[in-house]
């Protein structure tokens, strides 16, 4: 079988199912809220970073990102979905490409407009605060901010494969990117730059103090999410549907 027609039905399967629609539709109505009231907050910190304010909304909203590359995946396992998709077609790596694509380019699509909204409308409420980023720090932010919600969205599909449920997954991340960071951040000292979250996050930051800069962080967040999707493949290649 062809890749096209492969890809078509995923598409298909993406763009009727309410909930999958909503969860995109979350990440573009959270993310910019956040920065919005993130717009209005003190500027009166010596480390204020008006870019990282700015676009502060990414952190709920990855969470509707994350929901959304787990949903994809984990809906085939829903009523034995599995076995009627690689009845379909035969050819499981196939199959799992055009799954990620349909993952991929909707997030990616969705993660650039959120991002710049969230720009926009945190930039009304900063005011002049805001006067110190330059074209380039807001095309970089912008551009990396939807980088980001896609790299997320295929972490959360490469784990749904390997753990073959939605739920384990979002139980095992949210918990990781919400919580891990700030409880083992002072133990663990630099380590935690190379955390999926926290290097991913350096690209929507004005100035950076660590390790990482902003492409690279973007680098080890693609390197998380290509580890998660390489296990998913090998349990979808290894295991019966």
């Amino acid at each position: 079988m062809h890749f096209a027609p492969v890809l078509r039905s995923e598409a298909l399967k993406v763009l009727t199912l309410r909930s999958l629609c909503g969860t995109l539709l979350a990440v573009f109505v959270c993310t910019p809220a956040f920065s919005a009231l993130a717009g209005v907050s003190d500027t009166s910190d010596p480390d204020f970073d008006p870019l990282f304010m700015a676009l502060s909304g990414v952190m709920p909203g990855q969470i509707a990102a994350i929901a959304f590359g787990a949903t994809v995946v984990s809906a085939e396992y829903q009523g034995n979905g599995i076995r009627l998709s690689l009845a379909a077609v035969p050819q499981r790596g196939r199959w799992f490409a055009a799954k990620l694509v349909v993952v991929a380019v909707p997030a990616l699509v969705v993660g650039l407009l959120t991002s710049f909204a969230a720009l926009v409308a945190a930039r009304a409420g900063l005011g002049a605060a805001a006067d110190g980023l330059t074209a380039g720090e807001q095309v970089r932010g912008v551009v990396g901010c939807g980088i980001y919600l896609m790299l997320m969205a295929l972490l959360a599909a490469g784990l749904t494969a390997l753990f073959r449920s939605g739920v384990a997954t979002l139980s095992t991340l949210i918990p990781f990117i919400l919580i891990i960071a700030f409880v083992i951040g002072d133990a663990a000292g630099g380590a935690t730059e190379f955390l999926p979250d926290q290097a991913g996050q350096v690209v929507i930051h004005q100035t950076h103090d660590g390790i990482l800069g902003p492409w690279a962080g973007l680098a080890v967040t693609a390197v998380w999410a290509g580890a998660a999707l390489i296990a998913g493949a090998w349990r979808l290649r290894g295991r019966d549907a």
